[in-house]
Parts: C-alpha cells; sequence; structure tokens
C-alpha cells in the first residue's frame, strides 16, 4: 500500500543515513525560510491574524518570527506559514511549483521548540517532510496544479503530517492515520493567486498538519489508504496520478535537492522576465524605450496574466506590469511590488506597450524580450536559465544577503549574525531556543 509504504520509508531513515548534500540543502530552505519569515511578519496579513489570536485568548506557548508576541502550537505555525509567504519570496520545487519550506519549517519549529527537541531532530522531521511532500506533488504533477488546486497547500499538509508526526514519536499506525487526517484537511485554490486569501494557504496547510499529526498521538484513527483509495486523495485531486513516484529510489534521491531559492519576490515564471528587462533596463535609457514584445513559455500566461491588477498584490501576477517595474528599478523586490510603486505613471505608461508571445518549446526558466526604441532599434536580452533556477542558483553568499536584506529591518546586526550562525550549525544546536529568541524583533 502505498500510504503504508510511504511511512515506512520515513521511519526507516535515520538522519545520519540522510546524505550530507541533502543536509546542507534543508539548511539552506531553512535560512531562506527565516529571512522571508521575518520579512514578511509585519505585512497586514500577519496583523490580522495576530488580532485575531489576541481575541481569542490563545496560550503563549511558541515563538512567531520577527514579532514580540507569543502564540500556542497551531496559531503559530498558522501565523509563521503566512508572514513566509506573504511576499512570494519563498523557496520553489521547480518541477511543480510546490513551495514547501512555508509549510514544514513553521510545524518543526513550534513543535521543536516546544518539545525543547535538539536542532538535529528538527531537521531530520523537517527533511522527511520535505520529501514526503515533494515526492506526493509529484505523483499527481501536472494535472492536479491544472486542475486548480494550489500545490503548496494540499500536498503540504501530507508533509506537515510527517514532519510533526517523527517529531513527536509516532509508530506506523500512528503516523499512517496522522497522514488520513491530514488528507481529509487538503484543500488550498488556484483562484486565490493574488489575493490575501492565498498568502496563508502554506500556514493553513502546517497548521491543519500538526493537527493531524496531534490527533492521531492521542488515537484518532482515520483511512489508512489516504493516498491510494478509489476515493482517497490522488484519485479525486488529480486526473492523472502515478503513486509509484512517492517511494520510488527512497534514499537514493532526494527531491529536496531540487529546492531553488527565489531572488525576486514572486512567481518563479518570471524570473527569466526580470533578468532580460532588468539588463535591457541597463543598456537602453528610458526616454528610448519604445516597446517591449516577450517570449514566454504558457505557464507564464497561465500564471500571471492578470490583466487588470488592483494593488501591488495583484501586479504581482501580470506579467506586462513585473517586466515594467524591473526594466525601471532593475530589481523585483518587496519595494517593487507595493500599491505606490506598482501604479507609478512610467509604469503604467509601459505596461501598455508591453506585448506577450507565448511558445511551447521555451522552458519555464527562460525567456527572449526584444525592445523595440522610439527609432526602430531592436536590442534583444535572452536568458537560458533564470537567476535562481536549477541550474543559475542562488549562491550560499546571495541567500546570505538576502537574509540580511529581510531581517535587517526588524532585527539589529548581532541577532542577524548570530542567526545565520546558528542556522549554518543547525543539527549541532542543543535546542533552538536561543535561536528563535534571536528573531524577536523589539
Amino acid at each position: 500500500m502505498i500510504t503504508q509504504r510511504l511511512v515506512q520509508d520515513c521511519l526507516d531513515t535515520p538522519f545520519d543515513s540522510i546524505p550530507r548534500d541533502v543536509v546542507e540543502h534543508a539548511k539552506r530552505c531553512i535560512l531562506n525560510w527565516m529571512s522571508v519569515a521575518i520579512g514578511g511578519s509585519r505585512h497586514a496579513s500577519v496583523e490580522a491574524f495576530i488580532s485575531m489570536k489576541d481575541e481569542l485568548g490563545t496560550s503563549a506557548q511558541v515563538t512567531i518570527l520577527g514579532r514580540p508576541e507569543r502564540a500556542d502550537l497551531l496559531w503559530a505555525t498558522l501565523i509563521n506559514g503566512t508572514s513566509s509567504h506573504v511576499h512570494d519570496f519563498d523557496d520553489t520545487h521547480l518541477e511543480t511549483l510546490n513551495h514547501p519550506t512555508s509549510v514544514i519549517a513553521p510545524v518543526v519549529f513550534a513543535l521543536g521548540e516546544y518539545l525543547n527537541s535538539s536542532g538535529a531532530a528538527i531537521l531530520h522531521a523537517f527533511i522527511l517532510g520535505m520529501e514526503a511532500d515533494l515526492r506526493i506533488g509529484n505523483s499527481v504533477s501536472p494535472s492536479h496544479f491544472d486542475s486548480g488546486w494550489h500545490i503548496t497547500s494540499t500536498t503540504g499538509v501530507f508533509g506537515a503530517a510527517i514532519a510533526a508526526g517523527i517529531l513527536l514519536g509516532l509508530d506506523e499506525d500512528e503516523l499512517v492515520y496522522a497522514l488520513g487526517i491530514a488528507g481529509t484537511q487538503a484543500s488550498g485554490l488556484v483562484e486565490m493567486l493574488g489575493t490575501m486569501t492565498k498568502l496563508f494557504h502554506p500556514g493553513k496547510a502546517g497548521q491543519n498538519g500538526l493537527w493531524a499529526a496531534m490527533l492521531a498521538s492521542r488515537g484518532i484513527e482515520s483511512s489508512r489508504r489516504i493516498l491510494e483509495s478509489d476515493r482517497g486523495f490522488a484519485r479525486l485531486y488529480s486526473s492523472e496520478s502515478d503513486l509509484g513516484l512517492v517511494s520510488r529510489h527512497w534514499g537514493s534521491s532526494w527531491e529536496l535537492s531540487k529546492i531553488a531559492f527565489k531572488p525576486y519576490a514572486c512567481g518563479i515564471v518570471l524570473h527569466p522576465i526580470i533578468d532580460a528587462c532588468i539588463e535591457l533596463g541597463r543598456k537602453v535609457p528610458d526616454s528610448e524605450v519604445g516597446a517591449l514584445v516577450i517570449t514566454v513559455n504558457p505557464y507564464v500566461t497561465t500564471l500571471t496574466d492578470k490583466p487588470n491588477p488592483r494593488s501591488g498584490l495583484e501586479a504581482k501576477y501580470s506579467v506586462r506590469y513585473v517586466a515594467a517595474l524591473a526594466f525601471y528599478d532593475g530589481d523585483a523586490s518587496v519595494a517593487q511590488f507595493t500599491d505606490a510603486r506598482a501604479f507609478a505613471p512610467e509604469i503604467l505608461a509601459l505596461v501598455d506597450r508591453v506585448s506577450i508571445v507565448v511558445d511551447e518549446s521555451v522552458q519555464e526558466d527562460e525567456t527572449s524580450v526584444r525592445l523595440i526604441t522610439t527609432d526602430g532599434k531592436l536590442v534583444e536580452s535572452r536568458v537560458k536559465h533564470a537567476t535562481g533556477s536549477i541550474d543559475n542558483p542562488m549562491t550560499d553568499e546571495a541567500l546570505i544577503a538576502k537574509f540580511r536584506k529581510l531581517a535587517d529591518p526588524s532585527l539589529g546586526r548581532d541577532e542577524v549574525d548570530a542567526l545565520i550562525e546558528d542556522v549554518l550549525r543547525f543539527e549541532a544546536l542543543d535546542t533552538i531556543h536561543q535561536l528563535v529568541a534571536n528573531t524577536v524583533a523589539n
């Protein structure tokens, strides 16, 4: 059975059997996640959840990254998952467009802090949860996402349940039941892209997965075949699936190693376009820009062809706005997607002169952008592999610079230095109490 085999694979994978390069990449995932969670911790959506938490009077069990408030396990997971997704700056599994760390890391951080777990135990649970999430995602892709399900949330809930179950020490039966409880809570719609509702999908998936593992630990039973049943996840959530991918080459091939990191605060399908427009912006004076013609992979228009965005958040899902912002600002970070900047006069003027050509032969991480000057000259930029893709990854130095950029406004330099050092030696930490204490803004 597929579900039980996945559980057995996880339980039969001790930390010391995981390859060193996988462990190191997992720490990069955590470093990137902490930066975006702290950087997003003052967003309006996070403030709304903080207000609700305070109104409901939840207990102060664990840390909310980047904030002085504390919350219980479930609320902290929800809030930390939301804050890490608000700027669309989190990591990505390029083959499925999944953002797994924003689901799994909030779970292991909250539960690990609560249980006083070691860094090695937390990292172990994190890696297994990530791997389970990504392999389930592979098994239902691409039809799952194409049908309108937001894979970050829908498969993330399974990874969250595995990660929490490993930290809680669940046995095989309990972990199987945890997956069943998680699966009946799988949700999240692509329709929500560009809205504030999409922002809490990772947090809600993490919260549901943690909830599932905690219920299973208390004797709540569930389906033992949530993945493979005729009325289970794969059959109901995808028109085509290959559940053999869930356990195939387990332990010898790691999906976690395929996680990529974003240099820009928007969907990764836009990153080659940003690279190209930044290059053109350096070559051509603003006054000479006539029009932009952008050739893209079909996924770009499927995901980011919002014609008339009404906010800076929605502008992230408009390839025309993103191209104009990258050309003028030489960047596509948090500052570019404020309402004021996204709708500045020069941006709006250039948006009207951007045209899109869809070409199925163009890969997801490549593009060509042709700029036609006001006097009819043609200037072209071709990007074969976008910055942040597997073939052109962000360096460790770039990830650390991103961490500083996002965390420095909230935290002191000493705290940021200590955080980076602790993440880089994560498996050697006796507990994560001092690490999370350094994330708390005054």
